[in-house]
C-alpha cells in the first residue's frame, strides 16, 4: 500500500463567483492539515490557492508552494508557507510538484488548472505513472470536463490502453477517503515516474 504524505492541488488563483468554491478550498486545507497530508500547491496567496494554502496553516498543517519567479509578485507568494520554492519556468514548477505529492486533486479553476490536470492524465495514459488523481466537483464544477472525457471515450480517442483512473468526489468531506482508497492498490515502486521523464515533463 502507498501511504499518502502529501497531495497536489491545483486550483485557481481566483475565488470564482460560487462561494461554494472558496468554503470548499478552506474545508478542504483543514482536512489535510487534521490528518497530517501536506499540501503541494502553486504557491500563491490569492483566490482558492491562497484559501486552500491559508487554511492548512491556520489548523497547523505543513505546504510547500511552488511558484515560478515571473508569478511572485503576480499571485503574491504566500510568505507563511515552511517551504517557498521559486522556479524558473512553469515546466520546473510542475515537475516538482508532481515529485513532491503522493496524489494529484483539482479544485475549481481555469485554463491553468486544465492543463495541470490534463497533463497527469496523460502521463498516467502513457503509463508513466500511477499516483491517484482527483476531480472535486464542487458544485458540479467538473460536469463539462467529464462530458467531454464521455465524448472522447464513445468516438475511441479514449480507447483500450490508454485508459486512466479519474477519481470524483461532489462532497469535500469525500475527497481524501477516495485517494486513501485508490493508493491501497498502488505499490510504492509504481508511483513513481522515471527520472528521465519526469525531466521533460
Amino acid at each position: 500500500m502507498s501511504r499518502i504524505n502529501a497531495i497536489c492541488v491545483y486550483c485557481a488563483s481566483g475565488p470564482g463567483t460560487n462561494p461554494a468554491f472558496v468554503a470548499a478550498a478552506r474545508s478542504f486545507g483543514r482536512i489535510l492539515a487534521e490528518n497530517h497530508v501536506r499540501l503541494v500547491y502553486g504557491g500563491g496567496s490569492i483566490g482558492l490557492m491562497g484559501a486552500l494554502a491559508e487554511s492548512v496553516l491556520d489548523h497547523g498543517g505543513h505546504v510547500t508552494g511552488v511558484i515560478p519567479d515571473f508569478l511572485v509578485a503576480r499571485e503574491l507568494m504566500l510568505q507563511r508557507a515552511q517551504e517557498r520554492i521559486i522556479t524558473r519556468d512553469m515546466h520546473e514548477r510542475k515537475r516538482i510538484m508532481f515529485e513532491r505529492a503522493d496524489a494529484f486533486v483539482a479544485l475549481p479553476g481555469g485554463i491553468g488548472t486544465l492543463e495541470e490536470l490534463v497533463e497527469q492524465l496523460t502521463w498516467a495514459q502513457l503509463g508513466r505513472h500511477r499516483k491517484p488523481m482527483l476531480i472535486a466537483n464542487i458544485e458540479r464544477f467538473w460536469d463539462p470536463l467529464c462530458a467531454l472525457l464521455d465524448h472522447m471515450r464513445k468516438l475511441e480517442f479514449i480507447r483500450a490502453g490508454l485508459t486512466f483512473n479519474l477519481l470524483m468526489a461532489e462532497r469535500v468531506e469525500d475527497i481524501l477517503p477516495r485517494i486513501i482508497e485508490a493508493a491501497k492498490a498502488i505499490p510504492e515502486t509504481e508511483k513513481e515516474m522515471a527520472p528521465v521523464a519526469a525531466e521533460r515533463m
